[in-house]
């Protein structure tokens, strides 16, 4: 398998699992830029492997489109899109798993119906307008190129929503319904469009959630790892193999619109 001289773009090239994604890319021949709002932690990413980072906002057109302009000039234009920036808000997200009547008299509680509106808009255009608007600019360089791709990262939150979390759910659910919509909108110039689904990582987004100070897990990583067959969390190299596939036009010419979960078992499990 080699990406010789593929352009690759990824967004939240800064992270823990785009990162990850960036590293791979390059290491299989492709030239890579990080995009991240956060620069600095785009350069330390790139300067692990020579790529190029470019601070950008995936909500601002124009940021992108001077990081299109300095990637065309650098490495070229794009033959692979990663659409991996997103994320959450705890505006967006309620204190219990349940409703009980008693909460409504608990001021301390975030219920359904203290749900900042703000907080929802947020995770909305990070996740679904992140995705829509860095391939309204990237993808004008793909549509007359041959074998481009675009990946976009979608959840296990897509397939079936986790409580407490309705904003990300749905922003991470539309991510996936837009991954087949561009896939057939695409698909008279040669741009494939696929997602992949990662189930449960530690990441630095969500490490307060899931391990507490002692580095144990916390009640609710419990209960993803109960309901996670294979019972631990995924590493980040466990993604790679999936994001290869996707992105090398040899090993998936035929693949177009699907989502793929990569989770260790947890959207087949009913739980009995």
């Amino acid at each position: 398998m080699t990406l010789k001289n593929k352009v690759a773009v990824v967004t939240g090239g800064g992270g823990v699992l785009c990162g990850a994604f960036a590293k791979c890319l390059a290491e299989n021949g492709a030239k890579v830029a990080l995009l991240d709002i956060n620069i600095e932690n785009a350069q330390k990413v790139a300067n692990e492997f020579g790529g190029l980072a470019i601070a950008a906002d995936v909500l601002d057109k124009d940021s992108l489109e001077a990081a299109r302009k300095i990637i065309n000039e650098t490495l070229g234009t794009c033959d692979i899109l990663i659409n991996g920036a997103g994320g959450n808000s705890p505006k967006g997200t309620t204190t219990k798993e349940y409703f009980e009547l008693a909460d409504l008299q608990n001021s301390e509680l975030t219920t359904f119906f203290d749900l900042d509106k703000s907080g929802i808009e947020f995770v909305f255009d990070l996740n679904f307008l992140g995705t829509l608007i860095p391939t309204q600019c990237f993808a004008r360089d793909m549509v007359s190129k041959r074998d481009t791709t675009i990946i976009n990262i979608s959840s296990m939150n897509a397939f079936c929503p986790l409580t407490k979390i309705p904003a990300y759910s749905g922003a991470k659910s539309a991510v996936s319904n837009f991954t087949q919509w561009l896939a057939v909108h695409f698909s008279k110039v040669g741009i494939r469009v696929n997602a992949i689904a990662p189930g449960f990582f530690v990441t630095d987004q969500n490490r307060a959630l899931l391990t507490n100070d002692d580095g144990s897990f916390t009640e609710r990583a419990e209960k993803i790892l109960l309901a996670t067959p294979m019972n631990r969390f995924g590493e980040a190299e466990e993604l790679l193999g999936t994001l290869l596939y996707l992105a090398d036009s040899k090993q998936s010419s035929f693949v177009n619109g699907v989502v793929i979960p990569v989770d260790g078992g947890f959207s087949a499990y009913s739980g009995v």
